[in-house]
C-alpha cells in the first residue's frame, strides 16, 4: 500500500491557516480587504479583547448572492479569477479565495448577508465546514462575526502577544486599509470604545490626520510624478516629524499595502541629509501601475510583491521627494502648545480683546506716565482679572492665530465636544488642501515674504554667541539658534560635493611628492580601488614595496589641508572597501565637510557669524547639517511670551 494521500479538508485548511491568520489583525486585514472588493463606502469592526474573543466587520457592499453560499467558506472558491491570464491582471485586493476558508478553520463563524436589504441569509460555519444556513433579516452588505480564534489550535493561541500589542496590530491594518482608501468610512471600536473614525470624504491627508495628529497633518507635503509606467501620489511629513523605526512609511501598489525593501530605501534616500542616522520619516506613498508590472501572489498574506522596472521607481521616488523640500522651509518648530482648544481659544480672545482695549487707551495716556516712549512700548501691563502680563507692543502678534493653528488631535478627547472639534479640523484640513496650502505652507514663525525667490533662511540680525557654539539672532518674528558647526558643515558639504562630482583633469602639481606607506593587506584593497580614487582625482603610483606616492591633487581642495585630504580619502577607501563612485562622492564630501569645519567652542566676531549666515542662506538645503542634525531652531516671539508666563 502507497505512503502517499490526500490529506482531509479540515487539515488542509488548517495548515492554510498558518499562512493566512496568524494573529487577529490578519483576520481583519483579510475582512477588510473583502468588504473593500465588495464595493462598500462603509466598514465598521468592532473587536473584543484585541480580536482574541470576537471580530465583528460590517459593510453596505454587494453582499453575496444565495446560490454562492455554499461556496462560501470552501478552499479556493473566488469570483475575481477565471482563467490564468486573469492572475497578471489582478485589481481586486484579495483573489486566491482562501481567506474564509482559513478562518473558519481556526475559529467559529457566523454570516449574514444581503444583496438588497430585503432578503437575506445567516450561514455558520465550524472547523472549515457550513454548519446552518437559514434565511434571516439583513440589511445591505455582509456582518461577519468571527469568534473563538485559535480555540481549536492552543499552540497557536499559546503565542499570542499581549492584548496591548495584538490591538496595537489591529488598529496598523485599519489605519493603512483606510490611508489608502479614504473614499471609504471606516471605524475600529475594541471593547466599546471608539480607536479610529473616518469620514469617507476621499481626502487622504484627513485621514493621516485622524491618524497622526493634526501637529504632523499641518506639515505634510503633496508630492505626485509619472513615468511611462509608474504613476505616484501621495504625503510626507517634514523631517522634525521622524520617527525611531520605518513602521511609519506606508507604501501602496493600486491601493495594496505592500513591504518592499527597495522602495524603503528609496523614500529615505529622499529625505537624505535631512534626517539623523537612524531616524525615519512619515510617508503615505500609493503607486499606480499596470497591474501586469507586478506580481502580487509571491507571499501568503499578499504583503510582499516582487516589481517591473523597478530602479525606474526608485528613482522617481527619490526625485519626487527631494523636489518637494527645496523650496520648503525646515526650521524646526517648538512644541510649547498642550491646550484644550476650546478653552484656549476663549482666553486668548478675551485677552486679544483685553489688549487691544488697553492699547487704545495707551494712545491717549499722558506721557508723564513713562520715562520714555521708548520704555513704554516695553514695558509689560498686568492683566488683574487673569493674572497674566501682556506686553504692550505695536508690532507684537496676538497668538490668537497661532492657537488655531497648533491645536493637535491628541486634544480632542478632552474636548467638551468632539464631534464638532473634529469637524473644525476636517475644515482646516479641506481649507488646505483646496487653497494648495498643505503643499505650500511654510512655519508661521518664520514669516516668509510671498515673492517666489525669496531666501528660504529669513533674515535675521545677530546679538552674539553662546558659549562659543551657538550663533544667537533675532528678527521681528521671535529668536533664532544657529548651530556653527552644523551650518559651516552643510557649506562645505555641498562645495565638496558638487566638486567632487566634477570629474576634471584640473589638477595642480607638487613640489615634492607626497608618500603614504601601507601594509600588504591595504595594498590589496589599494590596487582593486586605485580607479575609484582616480575618478576623484587621486593618482597613486607604486614607488617600491608597500609604498606609493602622490603628485599632483585637485585645484578646488584647500591647500594646507591636501595632505590630510588625501589620508582621509584613501582611509575611507580602506575602511569601505568602496566599489560604488557615487556613494564614495557622497561619502566622501560628508567626511571633509565635518572634519573641516567650525567645532564647538570657537568664537567668531559678529561679522564672521553675519558671513557664515549669509552663506548659509545660499544653500540648496540649509536647514539640516550632512548628518541630518538641525542647523537653526526658531523660538517665536509668541513662545517666549508663555515661557515667562507673560500669556497662558
Amino acid at each position: 500500500m502507497g505512503k502517499i494521500k490526500a490529506l482531509q479538508t479540515s487539515l488542509a485548511n488548517k495548515i492554510a491557516a498558518g499562512e493566512v491568520v496568524e494573529r487577529p489583525s490578519s483576520v481583519v486585514k483579510e475582512l477588510l480587504e473583502n468588504s473593500i472588493d465588495a464595493g462598500a463606502t462603509e466598514i465598521n469592526v468592532e473587536v473584543q479583547e484585541a480580536g482574541v474573543a470576537s471580530i465583528r466587520v460590517v459593510d453596505n457592499g454587494s453582499g453575496i448572492e444565495a446560490d454562492d453560499l455554499s461556496l462560501v467558506f470552501h478552499r479556493h472558491a473566488t469570483s475575481k479569477l477565471y482563467d490564468d491570464d486573469d492572475l497578471f491582471h489582478i485589481r481586486t485586493l484579495g483573489f486566491r479565495g482562501e481567506a474564509l476558508a482559513s478562518i473558519a478553520s481556526v475559529a467559529k463563524v457566523t454570516l449574514q448577508t444581503s444583496t438588497d436589504g430585503i432578503d437575506g441569509y445567516e450561514v455558520y460555519a465550524e472547523e472549515g465546514a457550513i454548519l446552518s444556513q437559514k434565511p434571516a433579516k439583513a440589511r445591505q452588505g455582509t456582518d461577519i462575526s468571527v469568534t473563538n480564534l485559535f480555540y481549536n489550535t492552543p499552540a497557536r493561541l499559546k503565542y499570542i502577544k499581549s492584548l496591548y500589542t495584538e490591538l496595537g496590530k489591529v488598529t496598523d491594518i485599519m489605519n493603512r486599509m483606510a490611508m489608502s482608501h479614504p473614499e471609504i468610512r471606516m471605524s475600529l471600536i475594541s471593547d466599546g470604545k471608539k480607536i479610529l473614525q473616518t469620514n469617507g470624504s476621499g481626502r487622504t491627508n484627513e485621514v493621516m490626520a485622524e491618524i497622526y495628529g493634526m501637529k504632523v497633518a499641518r506639515d505634510l507635503l503633496h508630492i505626485t510624478g509619472e513615468t511611462s509606467d509608474y504613476e505616484i501620489d501621495g504625503y510626507i511629513a517634514k523631517p522634525e516629524h521622524s520617527r525611531s523605526n520605518r513602521h511609519y512609511i506606508s507604501l501602496f501598489i493600486n491601493g495594496r499595502y505592500i513591504k518592499n525593501f527597495v522602495l524603503n530605501k528609496a523614500v529615505v534616500e529622499g529625505y537624505h541629509t535631512l534626517l539623523t542616522i537612524g531616524r525615519y520619516p512619515i510617508v503615505y506613498l500609493n503607486i499606480k501601475m499596470d497591474p501586469i508590472l507586478v506580481d502580487v501572489n509571491v507571499h501568503p498574506t499578499k504583503l510582499e510583491v516582487r516589481l517591473s522596472k523597478e530602479d525606474q521607481l526608485y528613482t522617481l521616488i527619490v526625485e519626487k521627494i527631494r523636489e518637494a523640500f527645496q523650496d520648503k522651509v525646515l526650521i524646526p518648530k517648538n512644541d510649547l502648545d498642550k491646550h484644550q482648544p476650546k478653552k484656549v481659544l476663549k482666553q486668548f480672545e478675551q485677552q486679544k480683546m483685553a489688549f487691544e482695549e488697553r492699547q487704545q487707551a495707551s494712545s491717549t495716556t499722558d506721557d508723564r506716565e513713562y520715562k520714555s516712549d521708548d520704555k513704554a512700548q516695553q514695558t509689560p501691563i498686568v492683566n488683574e482679572t487673569s493674572n497674566t502680563y501682556t506686553p504692550v507692543s505695536q508690532t507684537e502678534p496676538t497668538p490668537v492665530d497661532d492657537v488655531q493653528h497648533t491645536v493637535s488631535s491628541q486634544n480632542a478627547e478632552a474636548s467638551d465636544d468632539y464631534e464638532q472639534y473634529a469637524q473644525a479640523q476636517r475644515e482646516v484640513l479641506i481649507d488646505m488642501t483646496t487653497s494648495e496650502a498643505l503643499e505650500d505652507e511654510t512655519p508661521q514663525s518664520v514669516n516668509e515674504s510671498t515673492v517666489q525667490d525669496a531666501p528660504r533662511v529669513p533674515y535675521m540680525e545677530i546679538v552674539g554667541q553662546f558659549h562659543g557654539t551657538y550663533i544667537v539672532a533675532q528678527n521681528d518674528t521671535g529668536m533664532f539658534l544657529i548651530d556653527q558647526h552644523a551650518a559651516q558643515e552643510r557649506i562645505k558639504y555641498e562645495y565638496f560635493r558638487d566638486k567632487i562630482g566634477e570629474v576634471t583633469n584640473e589638477n595642480q602639481n607638487l613640489l615634492i611628492p607626497l608618500t603614504f606607506n601601507f601594509s600588504k593587506d591595504e595594498q590589496l584593497i589599494i590596487e582593486q580601488s586605485r580607479h575609484e580614487l582616480e575618478k576623484v582625482g587621486i593618482f597613486l603610483e607604486p614607488f617600491g614595496g608597500y609604498d606609493y606616492i602622490v603628485n599632483s591633487y585637485p585645484i578646488w581642495f584647500p591647500q594646507e589641508e591636501v595632505e590630510e585630504i588625501i589620508k582621509d580619502l584613501i582611509e575611507y577607501v580602506l575602511e569601505h572597501k568602496t566599489a560604488n563612485i557615487a556613494k564614495f562622492r557622497e561619502e566622501a564630501a560628508i567626511m571633509m565637510s565635518c572634519k573641516k569645519s567650525i567645532k564647538a567652542n570657537h568664537y567668531l566676531t559678529k561679522n564672521d557669524m553675519a558671513q557664515l549666515i549669509d552663506q548659509l542662506r545660499e544653500m540648496q538645503d540649509p536647514f539640516t547639517c550632512p548628518h541630518g542634525r538641525p542647523i537653526i531652531i526658531n523660538f517665536t516671539n509668541y513662545e517666549l511670551e508663555r515661557l515667562f508666563k507673560r500669556i497662558q
